[in-house]
């Protein structure tokens, strides 16, 4: 199948196309839908920094210091022109490809930059004490704070106008390609929209993979890329050789710019991935997150950070919810269950009572009068309409406040606010060779099991998404988890 697939890929390469040679009435439309794109970004980040601005300047002002000095001013100015730059180069305009927690990380690093750069030049020209440190220290707090929510919104509010993104081809439409379309058409902040699936045999059965539609032989995907000037061209045949994926590559660079290749390395962690060159032979260097100590301080040290602020600030929400737990019905207000942990160590998971104190009994009588209930507490250990849940146990579990005395598991190291999703002892076996990552970090109050649908995922999917946060854990990834967390539970995605 390969053979052919070059074959014919051959012949259509033979006249190579260039962004020049696509008509008119094809390109245009889509440089114009780009240059919105690019025009909304820039400009929202920019009335976004210029009002942080003078929002800290307003707060200045509440500390004593409302006069704004020439210095300041330019200041303020430079330092918009210096970070939207920065932003440029680290390729947020428009930043296709890039995930949330890559997208977190360039952002952090364009302020950090913008900061250095703003003190270099502070100390050369010797004009140190003539800026507001208090205006810097707002200006940059409020676009550390602020940008990344904001640029959510513009991307949002394109894709809703159909703007947002860019057309990609998938090459190959078998089991790797079909996931491939799925994620991206999932994902729709990465701005990689699948327009068409290319393979020389393998068709899918109804023409079509989720709706993308199959637009031939590999070959025919140089004729989409005049026709709809597509630029960006995935690679979906992990299991391809080596020799023969290096042909497609190069036969394919000359009708699209950009060009991916989907490896086969499933299974393998995905974060802080870098390509190394050894004089010409392609390596993949992984550096895993979790055997670097610097870093697991830094989320034990955010956790207690976290646990000590954050229950401080509830304290009076805690104490409501007791009183709430007290009157709505007979029993303790806390309730604790035996949970395996970090390196397999069991300890007492703390929780709000959500469920009268003979829900056990209830349960048993529910199973023996609905064999279908039985079939749906055996498939997801949950039920979406438990007996045995109280009146304000429904809303602390919609809610998610029923964790919350879990803060308690945080500051005694035997849970963190980010992690995989807490287990029964009993699901241990469905976890299978998972449950060896799950035992090698800490069960989180939230985690990517909450921010990705929560009970609307079947068991299998729970399983995958603790796979993959243990491989791919980083410090970014736990702050957009955390960042994710408070929208999910208002909207009550997937809650029950």
């Amino acid at each position: 199948m390969v053979k052919a697939t070059l074959h014919a890929f051959t012949e259509q390469a033979a006249a190579p196309v260039s962004q020049g040679d696509l008509p008119l009435k094809r390109r245009e439309p889509a440089r114009w839908r780009q240059r919105l794109i690019l025009l909304s970004l820039v400009s929202s980040d920019v009335f976004l920094a210029l009002l942080i601005w003078y929002a800290a300047s307003m707060l200045q002002g509440a500390f004593g210091r409302s006069e704004l000095s020439a210095i300041s001013i330019a200041s303020a100015t430079a330092n918009v022109g210096v970070w939207v730059g920065l932003r440029a180069l680290l390729g947020l305009y428009p930043g296709y490809g890039l995930n949330y927690v890559e997208e977190l990380r360039r952002q952090t690093y364009a302020v950090a930059a913008t900061l250095v750069i703003t003190s270099i030049f502070a100390l050369a020209f010797q004009v140190g004490d003539l800026l507001s440190r208090l205006l810097l220290v707002f200006g940059f707090l409020g676009l550390l704070i602020l940008a990344p929510p904001l640029r959510y919104l513009v991307k949002r509010g394109t894709a809703h106008l159909g703007l947002w993104g860019k057309p990609v081809v998938i090459l190959g439409a078998g089991e790797t390609g079909e996931r491939l379309v799925r994620t991206l058409k999932r994902e729709w902040s990465l701005g990689f929209r699948p327009i068409a699936v290319f393979d020389n045999r393998l068709a899918p059965a109804d023409g079509a993979i989720e709706g993308v539609p199959y637009g031939g032989t590999v070959a025919d995907a140089l004729g989409l890329a005049r026709e709809q000037a597509s630029d960006t061209a995935i690679f979906a045949i992990p299991h391809a050789s080596r020799s023969r994926l290096a042909k497609f590559v190069e036969l394919a660079s000359p009708s699209f710019r950009n060009v991916i290749v989907i490896p086969n390395l499933a299974g393998v962690a995905t974060s802080a991935v870098v390509a190394r060159d050894f004089a010409g032979t392609l390596g993949i260097e992984m550096r895993p997150n979790l055997l670097n100590t610097k870093i697991r301080r830094i989320k034990r040290a955010l956790d207690l950070c976290g646990a000590v602020v954050g229950g401080l600030l509830i304290s009076p929400l805690l104490l409501l919810i007791i009183a709430l737990i007290k009157l709505d019905s007979p029993g303790p207000a806390f309730y604790r269950q035996l949970r395996p942990g970090f390196v397999g160590q069991y300890f007492w998971m703390w929780k709000f009572r959500t469920m009268h104190v003979d829900g056990e009994r209830l349960l048993t009588e529910l199973f023996q009068s609905d064999p279908d209930l039985q079939a749906e507490w055996q498939e997801n250990r949950k039920l979406s309409n438990d007996p045995r849940v109280t009146r304000i146990g429904r809303f602390l579990r919609v809610t998610s406040l029923d964790e919350l005395p879990q803060l308690w598991n945080v500051l005694r190291g035997e849970m963190s606010l980010v992690g995989p999703r807490p287990i029964l002892v009993e699901e241990i076996s469905k976890y299978g060779e998972v449950y060896q990552l799950y035992k090698r970090m800490r069960p989180g109050i939230t985690g990517l099991w909450q921010v990705s649908g929560r009970n609307d995922t079947c068991y299998e999917e729970r399983v995958e998404m603790v796979a993959y946060y243990v491989r791919s854990w980083s410090i970014w990834l736990d702050l957009v988890i955390l960042a994710r967390t408070p929208g999910n539970l208002v909207l009550r995605r997937g809650a029950y």
